[in-house]
């Protein structure tokens, strides 16, 4: 008995290892990638208002929210000026608005239904030459879709306070038959790297049917990665907004976040962030093992607010300079023994220390059981000076390091240091 459990142990074994590799295997570009630009475009942008929810909320009605499309031009839309932007910032990835939560496709469904090409002037798919840049750029591609569909007859929510239906098995069938299908043909057409889904708190996962889809988008790209508001198939978390205080518990995890407070272009927000503080948020983000997905808002007409471009070229300037200490990294050391972000080297020899504004005293490193070969600040090769201080030979408490940061090589939104040490990382924990 024994020995017929071992043997099928041992032929189960070589199978549970591919596919453990293989998850990881998938996930690798994910990992490496760390930055990603959201995109939310669609007819709010035409006046201006929140996607979807302005007419949800009772801002204003359906019918003047659905209006908006009546001025939705795209005239001077350029995916390739859009995807050398995005390039250009030192994102790995893009995430696109197939269909925001209004129910209008940026592409030529054939499920009846809204789309640009039929119900806008823009009269044309906006999706296909997107992605087409995207992949001639060497970008990995990512499309959002929302699960919910407000303007859709056979879906029960219309707004909060108005339902079509509660109980209708016929119309919510018809409903399921529609979303899916369009997945079907986004999956088939454009084959993406990513999907990221919305709205998947309005209906449990069985009745979005949640795992069909999934196999669905499995098995037409095994490679695909999927977030997690798909529920019971996501591969990564998603947090929205609010910078996490501590890492997710999850592997994968990325930050969404505006650049001001809206998703879609208002051009009456004006509360951009600025570019340091941009920077400040993704180097914490990297520094707990997460990716951050920085989004903009396109106008109604397809240029990009100069307020974005000027975000997303200072952050480009920053992580070409410093690209060797984000891209291909892992999380960083723990605040107790270094007070600012950092990052390591895929084989953890060397630590990477993210320093804000002009330091007033040496950098100061604690814990640190490894011999250091060599300091200097990434993106000019200047050798720094290192002391370790306060290192008793009787005990097994490391040394201080402190390291001088002269001001001539700070760099102007944040410096970033390297530490290469004689081996993998090795911290001292105990009290």
């Amino acid at each position: 008995m024994f020995r017929s459990y071992l043997l099928n142990f041992l032929f189960l074994l070589p199978v549970c290892m591919n596919a453990q590799s293989s998850e990881s295997s998938k996930m690798q570009w994910f990992a490496d990638a760390k930055l990603g630009i959201f995109i939310h475009w669609g007819i709010y942008a035409v006046n201006g208002i929140d996607e979807s929810w302005s007419f949800f909320n009772g801002y204003l009605s359906p019918e003047d929210y659905l209006a908006q499309s009546q001025h939705f031009t795209a005239e001077n839309y350029d995916p390739e000026a859009w995807t050398s932007l995005i390039k250009n910032s030192g994102a790995r990835y893009t995430v696109i608005t197939s269909k925001h939560h209004d129910g209008m496709a940026l592409w030529d469904t054939k499920m009846d239904h809204l789309n640009v090409v039929k119900d806008t002037p823009a009269g044309r798919d906006l999706l296909t030459p997107f992605t087409a840049a995207v992949r001639k750029a060497g970008l990995k591609l990512g499309i959002y879709y929302s699960l919910p569909d407000w303007s859709h007859p056979d879906y029960p929510n219309q707004t909060r306070t108005q339902k079509r239906y509660t109980e209708d098995a016929d119309r919510w069938q018809r409903f399921l038959n529609m979303y899916q299908g369009q997945i079907g043909e986004l999956a088939s057409k454009y084959r993406p790297d990513l999907w990221w889904f919305d709205g998947d708190w309005e209906f449990s996962p069985e009745q979005w049917e949640t795992k069909k889809v999934g196999d669905l988008l499995r098995q037409n790209n095994p490679n695909t990665i999927i977030n997690a508001r798909l529920p019971g198939q996501g591969d990564y978390a998603t947090p929205e907004q609010g910078l996490p205080v501590i890492s997710p518990t999850e592997k994968h995890w990325e930050l969404c976040m505006t650049m001001n407070d809206s998703w879609g272009y208002q051009g009456n927000d004006k509360n951009y962030k600025t570019i340091n503080e941009t920077i400040q948020i993704f180097a914490d983000v990297i520094s707990n093992g997460g990716n951050l997905l920085l989004d903009i808002g396109p106008k109604a007409d397809g240029t990009i607010p100069a307020e974005q471009q000027d975000i997303l070229k200072g952050l480009g300037r920053w992580t070409k300079k410093h690209e060797t200490a984000i891209f291909g990294t892992k999380a960083g050391i723990q605040r107790v023994h270094f007070g600012h972000p950092s990052t390591l080297s895929a084989d953890s020899t060397i630590l990477y220390l993210f320093v804000p504004g002009i330091p007033s005293a040496p950098l100061m490193l604690k814990g640190l059981k490894n011999k250091i070969n060599r300091i200097w600040v990434v993106g000019n090769g200047t050798k720094l000076n290192h002391r370790v201080l306060s290192k008793a030979y009787w005990s097994s408490i490391p040394g201080i390091v402190f390291i001088d940061v002269p001001t001539e090589v700070v760099d102007e939104e944040m410096t970033v240091i390297a530490v290469l040490l004689d081996g993998k990382i090795d911290l001292y924990t105990s009290e």
